[in-house]
């Protein structure tokens, strides 16, 4: 599984970061950024990230 951003919805809440500090960033004012250890994850806690984004600006998908 890979996480997306969609960064046209992303308003910088930071509930991600919350959620799964190792594997997502957002600086002050920013947008999310997904780090290294979100990539091919599925981890009880990038799922909870990407569920409770008031966004709804995260995906999972699943590698090709």
């Amino acid at each position: 599984m890979r996480v997306l951003a969609d960064l046209d919805l992303c308003q910088g809440h930071a509930v991600c970061q919350d959620e799964a500090p190792d594997a997502f960033r957002v600086p002050k004012r920013g947008k999310v950024e997904i780090l290294e250890a979100a990539a091919g994850s599925s981890s009880a806690e990038v799922r909870r990230a990407v569920r409770y984004c008031p966004t709804q600006a995260l995906s999972m998908v699943a590698d090709d």
